[in-house]
């Protein structure tokens, strides 16, 4: 039995996923990037194949992905993020034809095929308004952790209007807000649809085309997910391992080569 691993090694956190020969997710991994990337790297690959039960050298062929694929050192190759997680969506979801990628760094619309490929893409890599960091900002505004973001939020009965569109100036609305008398649930709503609003913006200059899958750290947030649903009119296709994506997707790729190097060389032409 072959296997192939994928290395997302994103702005926050790096993922790694390993698949059999038959394409079959055998196992991921998550870990903190924090400041050294090589380390984040190898750190989260040998997590994986510890939870798989592999040596190295059982692995035939390892992809990096991510905003640090180039440091993903014992990698054989790089592959964009774009392409990886339009591969994992239509892997693990078929029906797949646009994906909301939202990251610490980025946010990302993906137009893809019936077969995972790229048809067009758009992100907002000018400013983090709309990503994890904008969470963060206000989270840490608000004294809480992420994980009590989306729960608190989902109390909201009257949402607040976040006006801004720049990270560094979400923490003073949301404590401009705060200091109105306005309940916490209401600005944690209001930053949410703010996030959704203009997600849905990136969505539809590719091209909004159902079935939809959310991807990246960001999915695990429960209002994240109804802001988008909400503003979008139809169900999210989201699960457990929608973190995973990119990971999954750039081992998918490994696989191809393992597969592709199997096969026979074509006759050579007879003069």
């Amino acid at each position: 039995m072959a296997y192939a691993a994928g290395v997302d090694v994103g702005s926050t956190q790096s993922k790694a996923a390993i698949v059999d020969e038959e394409g079959n997710l055998v196992a991921t991994a998550l870990d903190d990037t924090g400041a050294n990337v090589v380390q984040a790297a190898e750190k989260v690959y040998q997590q994986a194949l510890q939870a798989a039960k592999l040596r190295e050298e059982e692995v035939d062929y390892v992809i990096g992905t991510g905003y640090g694929r180039y440091k993903v050192t014992f990698g054989n190759a790089q592959v964009t993020e774009i392409s990886c997680h339009g591969r994992g969506a239509v892997k693990m979801f078929p029906e797949t034809r646009t994906v909301i990628d939202m990251g610490g760094q980025d946010t990302k619309a993906i137009s893809v095929s019936p077969a995972g490929e790229i048809n067009d893409f758009c992100m907002n890599d000018k400013c983090a308004a709309g990503t994890g960091r904008f969470l963060g900002a206000a989270a840490m505004a608000l004294d809480l952790s992420l994980d009590d973001l989306g729960p608190t939020a989902l109390k909201s009965d009257k949402p607040v209007r976040i006006s801004t569109t720049c990270t560094v100036f979400a923490e003073s609305e949301v404590l401009s807000w705060l200091g109105k008398g306005k309940k916490l649930p209401d600005i944690l709503w209001g930053v949410h649809q703010s996030i959704a609003t203009r997600t849905i913006g990136l969505v539809r200059r590719v091209g909004l085309e159902e079935k939809i899958t959310f991807t990246g750290g960001v999915t695990r947030n429960v209002a994240m997910v109804k802001a988008l649903e909400d503003r979008l009119g139809t169900r999210l296709n989201v699960n457990e391992q929608a973190h995973y994506m990119g990971a999954l997707g750039a081992a998918l790729f490994a696989l191809d080569h393992i597969l592709d190097s199997r096969k026979p060389a074509a006759d050579s032409e007879v003069a």
